[in-house]
């Protein structure tokens, strides 16, 4: 028979529990919905400066010399910005996006330099004894441009030495609530990107071309490097939300079959007393 204070006491501990993850199931999907606000705010104003970087590469400049961020060499060194989350129970987020950067580490024929971001990620490639360079934790939920300014001036500042030849974003990127894609993204050198010819637009420039791609190109390396930031942590809240949503359904389903043993179990001790009762009348007789 089973043992109903044993069955009754696990019933109590899993409903705290569901009470514990409904709670932060709805805190995570307030942080989502503003996370996500900010990470689609974002995407304009990134599709647009990678427009105006394209049309500024396609002129020809003469007599200036190639900016250094768009410097192609042989590729000696390598550099990963790898970006996660500080805490965990966000389902299998955080292990993909380390999978992922460490599967390209050990695939890498060159050495491979790390900038982590987060905690978590911090955490994984010391465990697996990788090249850190620079670590960056508590950026928060709701981080600004100046919170990550100084990853983005490591990396420029690195390549332009020479120290690297390549520098990649790693992050999660979101795609919806219940989807969010790894992601391996070069950043330098810059690769302005191919528009069609239809969304080709002629702009002006003042003083000229050189001088605003070169102002512009440091400031598309912050862009890019903050809206990977924002992409994670939207990414990371909504798979926070879908996991502790989960686990609550999980801990109410198993309530259930637990409540159901426990009656089972109440009603065989009674049947069990009962007979016993009805024994010993029918021996006193």
């Amino acid at each position: 028979m089973a043992n109903i204070r044993l069955i009754g006491r696990r019933i109590k501990g899993i409903r705290s529990t569901s009470k514990i993850t409904k709670a932060m199931e709805m805190i995570a999907a307030s942080k989502m919905r503003r996370a996500q606000e900010r990470g689609l705010a974002g995407r304009p104003y990134s599709e647009k400066i990678t427009q105006v970087m394209a049309a500024l590469a396609a002129l020809p400049m003469e007599g200036s010399e190639l900016h250094p961020l768009l410097q192609r060499r042989t590729v000696a060194n390598i550099s990963i910005v790898h970006i996660t989350s500080d805490r965990g129970l966000a389902g299998g987020l955080v292990s993909n996006i380390n999978r992922m950067t460490g599967s390209f580490v050990l695939e890498s024929s060159v050495p491979v330099k790390l900038i982590a971001v987060g905690s978590k990620g911090v955490d994984f490639m010391r465990r697996s004894n990788q090249n850190i360079v620079a670590e960056f934790t508590d950026l928060g939920d709701h981080p600004g441009l100046l919170d990550t300014l100084p990853i983005s001036h490591i990396i420029i500042e690195d390549f332009k030495s020479g120290a690297i030849d390549e520098v990649y974003l790693a992050y999660t990127k979101f795609i919806n609530t219940m989807s969010q894609q790894t992601v391996m993204e070069k950043v330098l050198p810059v690769e302005p990107a191919e528009i069609p010819a239809a969304q080709n637009i002629e702009y002006l420039y003042e003083p000229d071309p050189a001088v605003v791609l070169g102002g512009l190109l440091p400031r598309f390396v912050e862009m890019q490097v903050y809206h990977a930031v924002l992409e994670a942590i939207a990414s990371e809240q909504s798979a926070r939300m879908v996991a502790m949503r989960n686990a609550t359904e999980n801990a109410n389903e198993l309530i259930e079959e637990l409540t159901l043993l426990y009656n089972k179990a109440r009603q065989e001790m009674i049947t069990t007393e009962l007979l016993d009762i009805t024994g010993g009348a029918v021996a006193l007789e």
